[in-house]
């Protein structure tokens, strides 16, 4: 049914929820930490050194256009704008959007690993047993 493997939509997976994890530098964080407290919290930095949006960026990229037209539309199944009855369509429509700025879209969604799984799931299959990241 699907192009892109198990394995990469759970790798892909584990890359987004990275990426959200990841906290805005901006706001002072350091008001009631302590220092125990704080070498934790920079693992989920947005810091320049801080590589989950690049490799999130680079997995994507590496997909070929079916499996990238395939992620899109699993992302829409999985965010509820389609369910596995309107499959055919989803990817239809995913082939007709599909372009330059696909990548910057994904990586811009909120929830992406989430809504693919839910995807996934939706199409009866299942990311459990793949390693992630």
């Amino acid at each position: 049914m699907l192009s892109i493997s198990l394995e990469k939509l759970a790798f892909i997976v584990a890359k987004a929820r990275e990426y959200d994890a990841e906290v805005p530098t901006d706001r002072d964080y350091n008001e009631g930490s302590d220092a125990a407290d704080d070498d934790e919290r920079e693992v989920l930095l947005d810091t320049p050194d801080n590589p989950a949006e690049q490799e999130l960026r680079d997995a994507i990229d590496s997909l070929n256009q079916d499996e990238r037209e395939e992620l899109l539309a699993l992302v829409w199944l999985g965010r509820g704008d389609y369910d596995a009855s309107t499959w055919p369509e989803a990817l239809r429509q995913a082939r007709d959007s599909a372009g330059a700025t696909e990548t910057g879209y994904l990586v811009g969604t909120p929830l992406l690993g989430d809504y693919i799984e839910e995807g996934v799931a939706a199409l009866g299959l299942s990311l459990e047993g793949f390693e992630r990241g």
